[in-house]
């Protein structure tokens, strides 16, 4: 199964409603397509919920994935081996590395430097796709 995960960047373009991001999760969700977002990512994107119409409309096609102590420990840890500290991007790249297991993943990002780096750290075949 083919997974889609969203970074803060994401969601930001989306509340923009930039279209080419709209079109990448009208298409995974009309195919069936598993689209993910880490909570951090929503906290990172969630300013004005009350003007946040389209992100709102964004996340009903979304699962949101909690940080629990399990995911929390492995961000921990992953930011430790990456030398990076930013705990979003972490939980981002270890939800696309749990699906990559399972079949191909993207990850749908602004910030394709630090996602690649963290990618190549957990030596996992993600696609990268900018917004």
């Amino acid at each position: 199964m083919t997974s889609l995960v969203l970074d803060a960047g994401a969601l930001i373009a989306l509340d923009r409603n930039d279209r080419d991001t709209w079109a990448l999760l009208r298409i995974a969700s009309d195919d069936g397509h598993l689209v993910e977002v880490p909570a951090g990512a929503i906290a990172q994107a969630w300013r004005n919920g009350p003007r946040q119409a389209l992100l709102v409309r964004a996340l009903h096609h979304c699962d949101e994935i909690p940080l629990d102590g399990s995911l929390a420990r492995a961000v921990g840890l992953l930011c430790g081996e990456s030398l990076t500290t930013d705990i979003v991007d972490a939980s981002v790249a270890l939800v696309a590395a749990g699906r990559a297991r399972h079949g191909s993943v993207s990850i749908v990002t602004s910030d394709r430097k630090d996602i690649g780096h963290l990618i190549d750290v957990l030596g996992i075949s993600v696609r990268i796709v900018d917004c």
